[in-house]
């Protein structure tokens, strides 16, 4: 049978955004929050309100429907791949490895790697980052590992 051919796009983050971005964390990482430190609530709102920045942030959409979140920075020597989330009836069907291979595309094409930080719990992302090319460079805080995409 063939695959549906979805639609996934990029747009800038609106008003509720931050709502919507604070709601998926939980739904796509709470279980690996809660593994390492439990998830508190009113500490992880804090946190998503203190840290959520809407000109760091785009907003995944899938057929024009929001379906996750993306946070990335450029150092100007590496692309840093900050955060990637979909919400779970969105992960496992190819959207996540499509806006990352085009994110490690347009790094290459400026001479730059991209590097990342994901946490030990969560051995099915290191997996789908390891499947896209990233290599372990070390574990530079507890609970994180740190990767790095060199293109070929």
């Amino acid at each position: 049978m063939a695959r549906k051919t979805r639609q996934v796009g990029l747009r800038q983050p609106r008003s509720g955004d931050d709502e919507f971005c604070f709601q998926l964390h939980r739904a796509a990482l709470g279980e690996y929050v809660e593994a390492i430190w439990g998830w508190d609530e009113p500490a992880q709102r804090a946190h998503h309100e203190q840290h959520f920045d809407a000109a760091r942030t785009q907003i995944v959409t899938v057929d024009g429907h929001d379906a996750g979140a993306l946070v990335v920075d450029d150092t100007g020597t590496d692309v840093v791949l900050g955060r990637i989330e979909l919400e779970p009836h969105h992960q496992g069907r190819g959207i996540g490895g499509h806006v990352v291979r085009a994110l490690t595309a347009e790094a290459a094409s400026r001479g730059q790697d991209v590097v990342l930080e994901v946490l030990d719990v969560n051995t099915r992302a290191k997996a789908f980052y390891e499947r896209l090319g990233f290599r372990e460079t070390g574990r530079p805080r507890p609970h994180k590992i740190a990767m790095r995409y060199t293109a070929p």
